[in-house]
């Protein structure tokens, strides 16, 4: 949960996530929505990668990035059951 904690502490990596949630895409596209350099770029995508938040899959030349949804589920899962907060949905919400 800590390397999830610390890859969604940069701004640039929220927005990302945020690109992403409408389907995957190309570093290079998502690279361009940013004003930094590419290794930096590339940087943001290790550190998405190994909190295990998006995944990368070679696409003819390309990386196509996507959602890991169920990384990021687990660890609010995990952060809500450390504040003693319950996760279920109450029945009339059903």
């Amino acid at each position: 949960m800590p390397s999830v904690f610390d890859a969604l502490s940069h701004p640039i990596r929220r927005d990302v996530l945020e690109l992403l949630k409408r389907g995957g895409m190309s570093a290079g596209a998502l690279a361009d929505h940013f004003d930094v350099s590419k290794p930096t770029m590339s940087a943001h995508f290790a550190k998405l990668r190994e909190a295990g938040l998006i995944q990368g899959e070679q696409c003819g030349g390309h990386i196509i990035y996507t959602l890991n949804l169920s990384t990021l589920e687990e660890a609010l899962h995990g952060f809500m059951s450390r504040m003693g907060m319950n996760l279920t949905i109450p029945e009339d919400d059903q």
